[in-house]
């Protein structure tokens, strides 16, 4: 798969993540935890600019968070970052 799905697809993640951490589905936040870490594992550092690898550091590190309310507010700006990064800088 080329980053460009794979992105799209942990930025979705991270938005499941933030809605979860939300409503108090404790359990559902953390199986999207586990997708999303998968799914950064995936991404090929070859092509990607140097603040995504930066955006996507942080982002692990937030998932390990244990304030959930700061950790569904910070998954939720990273999901749009990456979102956003997809739309504007990855080719086809």
């Amino acid at each position: 798969m080329n980053n460009k799905v794979i992105l799209s697809a942990l930025a979705s993640d991270l938005k499941r993540i933030s809605m979860g951490l939300q409503r108090k589905s404790f359990k559902m936040a953390d199986r999207f935890s586990e997708e999303a870490l998968k799914r950064k594992m995936e991404v090929s550092s070859i092509g990607l600019h140097t603040y995504m690898q930066k955006v996507l550091a942080s982002m692990e590190l937030s998932l390990k968070s244990q304030n959930m309310e700061e950790k569904a507010e910070d998954v939720l700006m990273y999901s749009t970052l990456i979102q956003n990064y997809v739309q504007k800088k990855c080719s086809i």
